[in-house]
């Protein structure tokens, strides 16, 4: 399954979350932290969901971006 990833950049680190997994989320101080980070939680997320025998949902949230004069 593929999952969206959001990534947040801050001032000191990096932050993300899945929207198809509410309370799904990592944060890390490079890309690559947070990307392990996240990745580890989808697996936790999706583990603790089995055992308690909940469903797992389909991936159907998506992505664009909006270009916009500024």
């Amino acid at each position: 399954m593929k999952y969206l990833v959001i990534i947040e950049k801050g001032p000191n680190n990096f932050s993300a979350y899945v929207p198809d997994l509410p309370g799904c989320t990592s944060a890390g101080n490079t890309l690559d932290d947070v990307l392990a980070g996240i990745r580890e939680a989808i697996e936790g997320h999706l583990e603790v969901m089995r055992e308690f025998g909940d469903p797992i949902p389909e991936p159907t949230s998506e992505s664009a971006f909006v270009e916009i004069s500024a």
